[in-house]
């Protein structure tokens, strides 16, 4: 089981207004953030489910992770991937696959990938059929 992750990104500010965005319109939020006086190192952004108020994805600040890093957010709808999808084109992010089924997953697979101001390819999945 995996407790928390994230990435390594080049401009907190641009990146946490981009993830804020994607992020909002599957339930997730920022839930926690501290600065490198209290870190030792650096900013970070934790993001999370708003209802569980525990992070699991974490922004920080550095020299982006090279190559890019894939996560894959689950949505409780395609309605959501698809407003995943625009908000994030919306927020700076950059197409890297349309809202649509990717039957070569498996039959109600419904997905959405954008690239992240860094490149990291994020993507919004639902996996209820349609």
């Amino acid at each position: 089981m995996i407790d928390h992750t994230g990435v390594t990104v080049s401009d907190y500010g641009r990146s946490k207004a981009f993830y804020e965005a994607a992020l909002g319109t599957l339930g997730y939020g920022c839930l926690a953030e501290f600065s490198a006086e209290v870190t030792g190192h650096t900013d970070v952004a934790g993001f999370g489910e708003k209802a569980s108020g525990k992070p699991d994805f974490w922004l920080s600040v550095g020299t982006p992770n090279q190559p890019p890093i894939h996560i894959a957010f689950r949505a409780d709808s395609r309605a959501a991937v698809e407003a995943f999808h625009a908000a994030a084109l919306l927020a700076g992010g950059r197409d890297n696959g349309e809202p649509g089924l990717r039957p070569h997953y498996h039959p109600h697979y419904y997905g959405a990938f954008v690239l992240d101001p860094d490149g990291h390819n994020i993507e919004a999945v639902c996996h209820h059929p349609g």
